[in-house]
């Protein structure tokens, strides 16, 4: 009997490995993958543990400063959907004149950059769980959920495309064999009425951008979208009478939309995770700077430098300030002896 009763216990002491091999594992590596994503990427700003001041970036950062992540009763009021969407955003130029259109609930502070063109939805959710526990909370939101309505959403959208397709070919067909039958009764050539399957190709091409969409927002889910994509060689002829208005548009998005003097400092005002650019006019060559700045992760994969979702004007812009940036070389101050008195 108390052989039976210990292998009864043995058993159940096996099932609840099991049920947590299942449910506490899933969720401490998506917490584990959380926490390495914010340290990589977060943490100089905001700190390890959210607080400020903590973060060896956060002295140098232009205000407004990173909030408190581990301010409970202002961390939250946010939901876990609109800190997803602060991580994931288009970047807004702040400029006074010429900027972008600011709503009350929109996110605008540059300094803070975007990861949406970085790394994957999953990823960022990863992030949002992490954030959620240096303020003593727990993300609500259900990301295996999410990834089963793309997975449905998917599967919609492919049966939609082949139902449209089966139904355009059959109108099609219809309206050649028409064309055909008229074509012996005339004893001439009859063209293919194309208005009469005109509705069909147009509910079949529409369906294919509903599938390609559905393929898209999937893909993102689990896959970063930098990945493998290659920026080619731009073209950065820029008519001279054209010059100074496009350096001074490069350096208003340098500082008010893209940011960069969070983490890049000229005349040692600005960030210090990246490198100082006072002499990156000496030191990158514009093709490749364009090209960094449109897909970092492309050419140094380990950078923490997220892509920020430039598009080629803006890129173009920003390439064109930079290259201006070239102070003059800083000489070493050489300490004199001290005499005795």
């Amino acid at each position: 009997m108390k052989a039976a009763r210990l292998g009864l216990i043995g058993l159940m002491v096996g099932a609840i490995g099991v049920v947590a091999a299942l449910t506490g594992g899933c969720a401490s590596e998506q917490e584990k993958r959380g926490h390495e994503l914010y340290t990589h990427y977060c943490s100089d700003c905001h700190g390890e543990s959210g607080k400020q001041n903590q973060g060896f970036n956060w002295p140098a950062m232009p205000d407004p400063k990173p909030k408190d992540l581990s301010n409970k009763s202002e961390m939250g009021t946010f939901t876990d959907q609109e800190l997803f969407a602060t991580i994931s955003r288009e970047m807004l130029d702040t400029s006074e004149e010429g900027g972008d259109e600011i709503g009350d609930d929109d996110f605008a502070v540059p300094t803070m950059p975007t990861f949406k063109y970085t790394l994957s939805e999953d990823e960022i959710w990863a992030i949002v769980g992490h954030v959620r526990t240096l303020h003593g909370m727990k993300m609500e939101f259900n990301v295996e959920a999410r990834k089963t309505s793309l997975d449905e959403g998917l599967k919609a959208a492919q049966t939609k495309f082949e139902q449209a397709k089966q139904a355009y070919e059959a109108a099609e067909k219809k309206a050649s064999d028409e064309a055909e039958r008229k074509s012996e009764e005339l004893n001439k050539d009859v063209d293919v009425d194309e208005s009469a399957y005109a509705a069909e190709q147009e509910a079949m091409g529409q369906a294919k951008k509903e599938l390609d969409a559905a393929q898209v927002a999937l893909n993102n889910f689990s896959t970063r979208p930098g990945r493998g994509v290659s920026i080619p060689r731009p073209d950065l002829t820029v008519k001279p009478a054209e010059t100074a208005a496009l350096i001074e548009r490069g350096k208003r998005l340098y500082e008010n939309k893209y940011g960069c003097n969070g983490c890049h400092s000229l005349a040692d005002e600005g960030g210090k995770i990246g490198p100082a650019l006072d002499r990156a006019g000496f030191r990158l060559n514009a093709t490749w700077i364009y090209r960094w700045l449109k897909n970092p992760q492309a050419m140094d994969s380990a950078t923490r430098m997220p892509a920020l979702g430039l598009n080629d004007a803006d890129a173009k812009a920003v390439t064109m300030y930079v290259a201006t940036l070239r102070a003059p070389k800083t000489e070493p101050v050489e300490e004199k002896p001290v005499e005795n008195p």
